[in-house]
């Protein structure tokens, strides 16, 4: 994680106290809302010059776990002539794992799932893509590149 995220987590951390599970779960909103809007701040430093430009829009999600609460969390599309890749928010908590997002591609009226982005795994407080294949590896400028490459056919 730069400098410049970890900064801005820890800010975010500060601004919400941590009292009870109700406040660690609006402070665990907050911050995938705000490592979303970051991850969006990165891919488009990434795509500088590309003419690809990443977009949000409010996803809307309810998680149990969060006493049965909606809250939108911004998803992420990149788009490229007729072909789209999508990182969608799926959930806050899973199984060991906090901030799930779908990563998929959208082309010619066909839907491919290429993994899912964890904002938080373990102990692992930087995102993390788990490949198809079940390959974990930090998400990174050569990993986004390499996941991103179905944009272009």
């Amino acid at each position: 994680m730069s400098a410049k995220m970890q900064f801005l987590t820890k800010l975010q951390a500060r601004k919400e106290p941590l009292r009870g599970s109700k406040n660690r779960n609006q402070a665990d909103i907050a911050e995938f809302r705000l490592r979303m809007e970051q991850l969006q701040e990165q891919f488009s430093g990434w795509l500088t010059g590309t003419g690809v430009t990443p977009e949000l829009s409010d996803v809307l999600l309810s998680d149990l776990l969060v006493e049965g609460r909606v809250f939108k969390v911004p998803g992420i599309s990149l788009c490229y002539e007729n072909r789209m890749i999508k990182f969608t928010p799926l959930f806050l908590y899973a199984q060991g794992v906090t901030g799930g997002v779908e990563v998929s591609l959208h082309a010619e009226s066909t839907v491919t799932m290429l993994g899912r982005l964890f904002m938080r795994a373990g102990h692992v407080k930087h995102w993390t893509f788990t490949q198809q294949n079940g390959a974990v590896c930090t998400f990174d400028e050569e990993v986004f590149f390499e996941v991103i490459a179905g944009l272009l056919p």
